[in-house]
């Protein structure tokens, strides 16, 4: 429950950002947005928990760097995407991560799911469906947006295999070392712009400091402790609290569609949290060893 509590957490700090990001991408390239923020979040993090990485052995290193360049190159093909296409359809392919998740689970890891997960999965994917769709065309950056998504799936499938209690803080901070250096490079030749202002610089260091590394902590030890699918299912409530956000900041108006996907968001996380614990998988479904 209190992975669950954390990952709901950062997923209500991911929803807040939306108004942030919408306002400094206007002012600033995408690229160097995404740069500033995750070095900045990088050397924080090296400056915090030095040793626990130092304590990593050369294996957690390999694995925590593969997640973060899963995750960086994800977020750049996210933002292209995005310039291409509208910000709802946008929402709704990278949130097909909760479809590809249990996907790439039994695929590369055997893993078997019961009904009442697949059950989640489909009303989470409706639920996204309603809150951010208002028509639909498959073009460029549709597939570059739905490629995102898949590495996404990747990264919180390959993280729950991989992640232990005692090595969260140090796999995070190296995660966020690597996915730095994926934004660093988007910015060759040139280098990175620095924000142009103070309200820029604000934004910049809350999505670094509070969405960048409190969240890849906060999501690295919750996924020790609970199945992927069912971390995926979780994080489908960002949308939800987005919305929540953008009607409290006056941004939308509160619509039936906002009401209902986030009615079904909700019954599915509850499905995903609360149904498995009515009969308890096997061991083995739960920390798959690689």
């Amino acid at each position: 429950m209190l992975a669950t509590l954390g990952l709901l957490a950062m997923t209500a700090v991911w929803g807040s950002t939306f108004v942030l990001i919408k306002d400094v991408v206007g002012r600033m390239a995408v690229a160097d947005f995404l740069a500033v923020r995750f070095t900045v979040a990088a050397l924080a993090m090296l400056a915090l928990f030095a040793r626990p990485v130092a304590r990593m052995s050369r294996i957690e290193l390999g694995r925590a760097l593969l997640l973060g360049l899963l995750y960086g190159v994800a977020q750049l093909l996210q933002t292209w995407g995005l310039k291409l296409i509208a910000p709802s359809v946008s929402g709704f392919a990278t949130g097909m991560y909760v479809v590809f998740t249990p996907l790439l689970g039994t695929l590369l890891f055997g893993q078997r799911l019961r009904g009442v997960v697949w059950l989640a999965v489909l009303l989470a994917t409706a639920g996204l469906a309603l809150l951010s769709l208002r028509g639909f065309a498959v073009d460029v950056g549709v597939w570059l947006t739905l490629a995102a998504a898949a590495l996404y799936a990747l990264h919180i499938v390959a993280l729950g295999q991989w992640s232990r209690p005692e090595q969260a803080i140090g796999m995070a901070a190296v995660q966020m070392v690597a996915i730095a250096a994926v934004c660093l490079l988007a910015t060759a030749p040139h280098g990175p712009q620095l924000p142009p202002d103070r309200g820029a610089w604000f934004a910049v260091l809350y999505m670094a400091l509070v969405a960048g590394a409190g969240a890849m902590l906060v999501q690295t030890w919750a996924q020790a402790h609970l199945p992927a699918t069912r971390a995926a299912i979780v994080m489908t409530t960002e949308p939800v609290f987005a919305a929540v956000f953008a009607v409290a900041l006056g941004y939308e108006p509160l619509g039936w569609r906002m009401l209902a996907g986030g009615a079904l968001v909700l019954a599915a996380m509850y499905l995903a949290e609360l149904g498995p614990r009515r009969e308890a998988p096997p061991p083995e479904l739960w920390h798959h060893e690689v």
